[in-house]
């Protein structure tokens, strides 16, 4: 899906082309203020990116649009409300303690696969208070299925044909679905049957299910439950990982930067895992996630419909055309970033923030529909960041380095491959 991408919108704010129908890619900060907050609703996402990701969250908060999708963000807002997601920390503090145990220094890990373990240790404690109805190894599976089948974008998209012309991956993914909708069914079933839970267990799933919109008092039925809990499994885990594993690559490639975030960690931490009260002290640590996923968005393509004519950077944008918005060049691009390519968490300093357009860095998406769960991941990447930097100093192997590959999300190929040091 990178190579999608032209080397002219590395130096353009927005180019327009024509492949069955005309297109427009985007990587203006002041356009796509228009298209995520000035006229969102005429920018639905687009039936690329919908029929990639239906089968497996139907219309879930993420795929929904217009009255569908508001009543289910003021339902779940609430439930990802700052407080609730620090009283979720200490799971995090767990997880980061057992994934930081797990790297044995003098060998070589495979870290993105490591940080899935560890971001899937933290959902199914907040989620689902625990495994008892998933085999991680089972479910993991199953996502990597279907990001690489149903998942992947098809020539047929791009030209706008039909639904009923069947897509390569489309079968070959149906599985993967099975797979992964049984385990959270089951999990929901269980949790409606458990009469004697006490309230003070309280996790995402408990909360989901008395979750209600303010306005109408209208509550999830069991297909929401079930779409909405199988979007925040895969998407709260899933692109947390990935950023955890793409910054501690560019650490490894940076001693001196690694060093860096290493004091901080160490003199906040000494010998113990990190959290939520030590975050406001690790400044750096999140200015290293904020530029990895900068240089490395998890999600790095999106695709809009233009529902009617507009106007965007000065061009015509007219009826039905889609809108691409390429993350990967914009948070790349040379006319908004000092050495785009370049690892620099100095980019992320409050006063480079502030100066900067809010529509330049996007991992999260922007405006209205900006992910509900930013808070969340954002928590538990730095927590887990920090416990590892405190306790393990990472290098890189002899091993070939990384390739950005995007199909739903921007994965490593093959993996990140680092060495945990001795002291």
């Amino acid at each position: 899906m990178l190579e999608v991408i032209p080397a002219i919108c590395y130096v353009q704010p927005m180019i327009t082309g024509w492949m069955g129908s005309r297109w427009h890619m985007v990587q203006d900060p002041v356009a796509n203020k228009r298209i995520f907050l000035d006229n969102v609703d005429n920018y639905p996402k687009s039936e690329v990116m919908i029929r990639m990701v239906r089968p497996a969250v139907g219309d879930s908060l993420f795929t929904a649009e217009g009255a569908d999708w508001r009543w289910q963000r003021r339902t779940v807002a609430p439930v990802f409300a700052q407080r609730n997601v620090n009283a979720l920390a200490p799971f995090m503090t767990k997880t980061a303690e057992r994934a930081a145990s797990r790297l044995t220094p003098g060998s070589e890990h495979e870290l993105v696969g490591e940080m899935l373990s560890a971001t899937f240790d933290v959902i199914c404690d907040v989620a689902l208070s625990g495994r008892d109805h998933f085999d991680a190894d089972v479910y993991g599976a199953a996502i990597l299925r279907y990001f690489e089948t149903v998942g992947k974008a098809s020539i047929l998209d791009f030209l706008q044909m039909p639904d009923w012309v069947p897509r390569p991956g489309a079968l070959l993914g149906r599985g993967a679905v099975k797979t992964m909708h049984a385990m959270v069914s089951e999990a929901i079933e269980a949790r409606r049957n458990d009469t004697g839970r006490s309230a003070e267990m309280d996790d995402l799933l408990d909360h989901m299910l008395k979750a209600e919109d303010p306005n109408s008092g209208r509550k999830m039925n069991a297909q929401d439950l079930l779409h909405n809990m199988q979007f925040f499994i895969v998407a709260g885990h899933e692109t947390t990982a990935l950023a955890l594993g793409w910054a501690l690559y560019l650490l490894a490639s940076h001693p001196n930067l690694q060093e860096h975030a290493r004091d901080q960690a160490k003199a906040v931490l000494g010998d113990r895992p990190a959290t939520a009260e030590d975050l406001s002290r690790l400044p750096y640590v999140r200015q290293v996630l904020d530029e990895a996923m900068r240089l490395y968005p998890p999600v790095a393509f999106l695709a809009r419909n233009a529902a009617e004519d507009d106007v965007l950077g000065g061009r015509e944008v007219r009826r039905n055309e889609i809108v691409f918005l390429a993350i990967y060049a914009l948070h790349r691009h040379e006319m908004w970033w000092d050495r785009p390519n370049e690892f620099d968490p100095g980019n992320f300093l409050d006063t480079a923030v502030k100066a900067r357009h809010r529509y330049l860095h996007m991992p999260f998406g922007a405006g209205p529909r900006v992910c509900v769960g930013a808070n969340f991941a954002m928590m538990q990447a730095q927590i887990i960041l920090a416990t590892l930097l405190a306790r393990h100093r990472f290098e890189l192997t002899d091993r070939a380095p990384p390739t950005p590959v995007m199909h739903m999300t921007l994965r490593p190929d093959p993996g990140v491959w680092l060495k945990i040091a001795t002291e």
